[in-house]
């Protein structure tokens, strides 16, 4: 005798929600690893002067001797103005573009664009690292630039700002189109113009994912190497503005991780855990602030 179909189908919603619990903590999985990882190695490098000093020579203790403590205290600074300068840059043209795309789908530019958009968001940090310092290159030959800022940090934010555009155009164009038809045409039927209508009604409905394809365009920002070494170059001297070379704490992470110095490998454990929270601090902070602002959840 078959079960009665009420009970089949509750059935098959638990197997389903199983299995996506398990997704779930499949997921979790690299994440905690992660974590675990920087915890265990980079916790004993993080004292007062990691955020006070630069980094110090590199150095293999003998009997009787220690290696200096340093720290990365320029590398955090300059992270923090790259990434900020390339977020000044690529957010409001990354937001604007996802404007287009979403509300303008009908405009002859839109398809072409979308489609550049994807095409950019596959293509290797490194190309466009390669592409930008060509193009400063450039510049320089043409005496428009001095040859000095060709590898700077100017240079290398704008590299960080052309690999935010398309993931940011992308997401805030999803996040928009799953905004009710209902609410544009509402709008529009109490006489508000389309530019109002866009601002105050699609784009503050579709906020919370617009938040989330900024986070992820920084995230992905904070995190990248291979622009960053052709284009905002490094040292472990004392950083002299957006305007020379300029450390940032993944290419510290990468020269000092494959230096194997004992203590800038440890310098290196500790950069990386001090990158992930910032990641981490950066997306919670901005969760509560939506939260709070808009009096829910953010999405």
């Amino acid at each position: 005798m078959r079960p009665p179909k009420r009970i089949r189908r509750r059935a098959k919603s638990l197997v389903l929600l199983g299995l996506c619990a398990v997704a779930v903590l499949l997921m979790l999985v690299p994440l905690a690893s992660i974590l675990y990882e920087c915890f265990l190695n980079g916790a004993g490098a993080i004292t007062p002067a990691f955020f006070l000093k630069n980094p110090p020579p590199p150095c293999n203790p003998t009997a009787g001797t220690t290696c200096p403590v340093g720290g990365v205290q320029d590398a955090i600074l300059g992270t923090l103005l790259l990434v900020g300068l390339a977020s000044l840059i690529a957010l409001p043209v990354g937001i604007l573009g996802g404007i287009y795309l979403s509300e303008f789908q009908d405009r002859p530019l839109a398809r072409p664009a979308r489609f550049l958009a994807d095409v950019m968001t596959g293509i290797p940090s490194i190309v466009i690292g390669v592409f930008v310092f060509g193009i400063f290159y450039f510049f320089a030959q043409e005496g428009w630039i001095t040859t000095f800022s060709v590898i700077s940090g100017y240079t290398g934010a704008v590299a960080l700002a052309v690999i935010m555009i398309p993931v940011v155009a992308r997401t805030c164009e999803e996040a928009l189109r799953l905004v009710p038809v209902s609410l544009r045409e509402a709008s529009l039927a109490l006489g508000i113009p389309r530019h109002r209508t866009i601002l105050r009604i699609v784009l503050s409905s579709g906020r919370g994912g617009v938040i989330t394809g900024a986070l992820l365009a920084v995230a992905r920002a904070g995190g990248e190497t291979a622009p960053l070494l052709l284009t905002a170059g490094f040292t472990t001297g004392s950083i002299a503005g957006l305007s020379g070379w300029t450390p940032a704490l993944p290419v510290l992470i990468y020269q000092f991780a494959s230096a194997q110095y004992p203590n800038t490998t440890q310098l290196a454990w500790g950069a990386a855990l001090i990158l992930v929270l910032m990641m981490l601090l950066i997306s919670v902070g901005a969760r509560l602030a939506l939260r709070n602002k808009f009096g829910g959840r953010s999405a």
